[in-house]
């Protein structure tokens, strides 16, 4: 299967449940993914051997209509395309400039169902901004030590009579990330097998109790823009070694 349906899998992952109605016609969010795929492909630029530097500024032009419609899933459609163009320039083995920043823009001339994508390549640092989808829902990591747990005490409190009331907690240092089960009774895991301490990859799935905790890792512009390029680091795990 080709990087293209991988994509678009992804993408209609986020579209089920509470958007699925919303798209049952017209333009499909999987048809971005695509023309952002194409000018991912048709731009990226080689610069030597082992360089190869693609565009990270994206507008996205729609018809009135569609801009609405895609505009009312917020930040959870460019946040998944923002993940989804970095996959993609990974397995194409592509450079950023700086960080990938994708908007969205009505275009009162384009037909409904139409997408066209500009693009540009922007230098500046690169950011990474930390995310973890919890039933349905997503929290921001804002501080260094968050706890997820049945308790009020947590940060993130989750309903869940199999979890205790700390349960496990996420560090985050703005470019690395780790997981560390406190003690709970029912044991947590990470990706199916036993967690203890472990350093968190980007799509990695910690289980406790019945419920499911999946990191989420997005690049972002960050800081003063520069006049030399330099490709956007994967973050990585720290803390401790890896199960």
């Amino acid at each position: 299967m080709g990087i293209l349906d991988n994509l678009e899998r992804g993408l209609e992952r986020v579209v089920n449940g509470a958007f699925a109605k919303t798209f049952r016609s017209g333009l499909q969010p999987v048809e971005i993914t695509a023309a952002l795929r194409r000018e991912l492909d048709t731009k990226a630029a080689v610069l030597s051997r082992d360089r190869i530097i693609a565009p990270n500024r994206f507008i996205v032009l729609l018809s009135p209509s569609d801009f609405e419609q895609m505009s009312s899933m917020g930040d959870t459609l460019i946040d998944e395309l923002t993940r989804l163009v970095a996959k993609h320039a990974a397995t194409q083995h592509y450079q950023f400039a700086g960080g990938i920043k994708i908007s969205l823009k009505q275009d009162p001339a384009l037909a409904v169902g139409v997408v066209q994508v500009t693009s540009e390549n922007v230098s500046g640092s690169v950011t990474w901004v930390a995310v973890l989808e919890i039933a349905g829902k997503r929290y921001p990591i804002n501080k260094s030590r968050t706890i997820i747990g049945r308790g009020t005490e947590a940060d993130i409190t989750v309903d869940d009579s199999g979890i205790s009331r700390k349960h496990v907690e996420i560090l985050w240092d703005g470019n690395r990330a780790q997981a560390n089960d406190l003690g709970s009774t029912n044991g947590s895991k990470l990706n199916g097998h036993k967690l203890v301490s472990s350093a968190l990859e980007a799509d990695s799935i910690i289980t406790i109790g019945q419920t499911s905790i999946t990191l989420r890792l997005l690049p972002q512009a960050a800081g003063e823009e520069t006049t030399s390029p330099a490709q956007a680091p994967a973050p990585g795990g720290f803390w401790g070694p890896r199960e």
